[in-house]
């Protein structure tokens, strides 16, 4: 068997989307992925919930209630653990998929998953704010590790021609996760009172569902054969995602990479940052997160709300207002998605970021003349779509199509990074 796909053949590894690869490519964004935008949105819908919930119970232990500023404090704590927690997740991320596997580290670090919906969705009945904290920050572990594994996962099992499209699948994912919360989060679902502990924990219903179908597909067969040695294993999981055709070029590619590697031992950070021959790969991966950490989306996600109520939107509808931008980004990123493979990144990179600078610069202009001009809130509007459109087309999915750009020895560290570029949004929203 092992010797069948030894035999010659073209260079060119191409390859038809299969029902595997897509389905693997749903269960781990749906299960994973989505959480990381759920968990991102779902405090905002609550937040007055959960504050008087923390001043109640202070004051039956304590009799006597929090400060303003204090609850403040508190409350910005549940929120902004959230990053902490991804920042852990991300920089253990390249040990866990060693030990586990891309496909093992997803499923075993589910649990984390149950733990945090569990201390979340019990945490009014045992009367313990704590536990909405602990469990906002093993979610946020969660995301950490995801956010890097998943692309990684599904880089390596699509087929070159199909990497870009594969590879953005997460991204239309955190924009339904936050699109879910918003919905899920309107007065009419679980934005009530008596739901918000509820609303909180639903994050285990995806993750239940992936855990139950995701381990009868294989492993990366990258890591398969490269790091494990298995050849006949590699040859199975090859058959499951490809047609038998293209087997024999992509065994051949992986083996030759790993007669390079053989000799070589895996790149620590700081030797990787020491190595000349990926020295532009690095310099190209950092350039783009410091352009996307000073885009500004930080700042126009925690405005939204505001600048949609200086726009004259009454209070009651810019809950359904916010959601409508969750939508914005679901298309948005099918747009990437569908077009990423016959424009390019670049291409898709640089449209994104004149659209956010445009409209960066517009929505300046409008701020400062709206108390003259009543047509600039409007215009105000349009830029916050047109900021969010342009970064989910184009940089927000930088670090999840390129999964090309270092070779298989360093390329968990191109997505080590992922979680602190996204994570600290989440003490803005």
């Amino acid at each position: 068997m092992a010797e069948e796909v030894l035999i010659p053949s073209p260079k060119k590894i191409t390859s038809h989307l299969t029902g595997s690869l897509l389905a693997v490519a749903f269960l781990t964004s749906f299960g994973s992925s989505m959480l990381y935008g759920y968990n991102l949105a779902v405090v905002n819908s609550p937040a007055i919930y959960i504050k008087d919930f923390y001043n109640k119970t202070v004051l039956s232990r304590n009799g006597t209630g929090l400060s303003g500023e204090t609850l403040t404090v508190m409350y910005s704590l549940t929120v902004s653990v959230f990053a902490v927690g991804g920042l852990i997740g991300s920089l253990v991320v390249g040990m866990l998929v060693t030990h586990f596997g891309r496909k093992g580290t997803v499923v075993n670090t589910a649990v984390l998953v149950f733990i945090a919906g569990a201390l979340m969705g019990f945490s009014r009945i045992c009367g313990s704010p704590e536990m909405i904290i602990i469990g906002r920050f093993i979610t946020g572990i969660h995301s950490g590790i995801s956010l890097s594994v998943v692309p990684m996962y599904l880089g390596e099992i699509a087929p070159k021609n199909l990497r870009g499209f594969l590879g953005l699948v997460p991204s239309i994912f955190i924009g339904t996760g936050v699109f879910s919360a918003q919905i899920l989060g309107l007065h009419e679902l679980l934005g009530k009172e008596e739901h918000w502990p509820l609303f909180l924990s639903v994050v285990v219903v995806p993750t239940f569902i992936q855990l139950i179908l995701l381990p009868w597909f294989p492993e990366s067969p990258r890591y398969l054969l490269i790091e494990k040695n298995n050849v006949h294993a590699t040859i199975t999981a090859l058959k499951w995602y490809r047609t038998r055709c293209n087997i024999q070029a992509e065994i051949e590619e992986m083996q030759e990479e790993q007669r390079s590697l053989s000799s070589v031992e895996t790149l620590s950070v700081l030797k990787l940052l020491q190595d000349e021959t990926v020295r532009w790969q690095v310099l190209t991966v950092v350039v783009i997160n410091i352009g996307m950490q000073l885009s500004g989306i930080d700042a126009i996600w925690f405005y939204t709300n505001d600048i949609f109520e200086n726009a004259g939107i009454p209070p009651p509808e810019i809950p359904y207002t916010t959601a409508g931008t969750g939508i914005i980004e679901i298309i948005a990123g099918l747009i990437g998605c569908f077009t990423i493979e016959k424009l390019g990144r670049r291409s898709l990179m640089i449209g994104g970021f004149t659209m956010m600078s445009i409209c960066s610069a517009g929505i300046t202009l409008a701020l400062l003349l709206e108390t003259r001009l009543s047509f600039m809130r409007y215009v105000s509007v349009c830029c916050v779509v047109g900021i969010i459109a342009g970064f989910c087309i184009g940089p927000g999915k930088f670090c999840e199509s390129d999964t090309n750009l270092l070779r298989q020895s360093v390329a968990r560290y191109l997505f080590m990074d992922r979680f602190i570029h996204e994570g600290t949004t989440a003490p803005s929203v």
